[in-house]
């Protein structure tokens, strides 16, 4: 047995057997070459078709149909949606939200400002009208005619209409930079003119609106 492993690994031929033996015991099987008929088979089999399929499939319910087209009448088509209902809001006539003339450019001289007491900054308004703390003095906006607004002109309670807007000007009057002498000239009336021709620069809608009372109107007939 050691002597046949040895010539296994060394190609030495063991005692008492030839290479002829061995050769016929390890050579590899030849494989004949298949025939014309087996080979024309094999052709036929692997040949593919390239063409694209059918679509929609020849037996699927769209050719099924017919091919002419559906034409809908006016009767058979979907309605389009209802239009949204818009609410309309009765707005002062006298009111109106474009800018008045005189705020584009700023007046011919400059104004005098007043020194205001501590705590009275426009931070500090800004943080007054973030409190929460209630400065209309009124629930709810309402309709405001000049007879109404006229009564409101005294220092405690002063009111001023600006650009068609009545606010209560009563808890700015210490805050407002020229004082509030100045600003008392517009209470009980319409400040629309004196504070365009001396506040080109300012938004009285972001400066007033924890203020606002409602809107002005014409003067109701009798």
């Amino acid at each position: 047995m050691t002597t046949y492993l040895r010539t296994w690994f060394t190609g030495l031929s063991a005692p008492g057997t030839t290479n002829a033996s061995l050769d016929s015991e390890f050579t590899t099987p030849t494989i004949s070459p298949p025939s014309d008929e087996e080979a024309g088979s094999d052709t036929e089999t692997e040949q593919h078709d390239d063409s694209p399929p059918a679509f929609p499939s020849l037996l699927s319910a769209q050719r099924m149909k017919s091919s002419a087209p559906t034409i809908l009448t006016d009767a058979q088509r979907m309605p389009p949606p209802p239009l949204p209902q818009i609410a309309q809001c009765n707005l002062p006539t006298t009111s109106s939200l474009a800018v008045p003339l005189t705020t584009t450019k700023r007046p011919p001289k400059k104004r005098e400002k007043v020194s205001l007491a501590p705590g009275h900054s426009p931070l500090d308004w800004a943080s007054l009208k973030a409190s929460g703390r209630d400065l209309r003095g009124v629930e709810n906006p309402r309709r405001i005619p000049p007879s109404i607004l006229k009564q409101h002109n005294k220092r405690d309670d002063a009111w001023s209409a600006i650009n068609g807007k009545v606010y209560n000007i009563t808890p700015y009057l210490s805050f407002h930079p020229g004082g509030e002498k100045e600003l008392m000239r517009v209470a009980g009336r319409d400040g629309t003119k004196l504070f365009a021709s001396t506040h080109a620069w300012v938004n009285v809608d972001l400066m007033l609106d924890a203020c606002l009372v409602g809107f002005l109107i014409a003067e109701p007939s009798i």
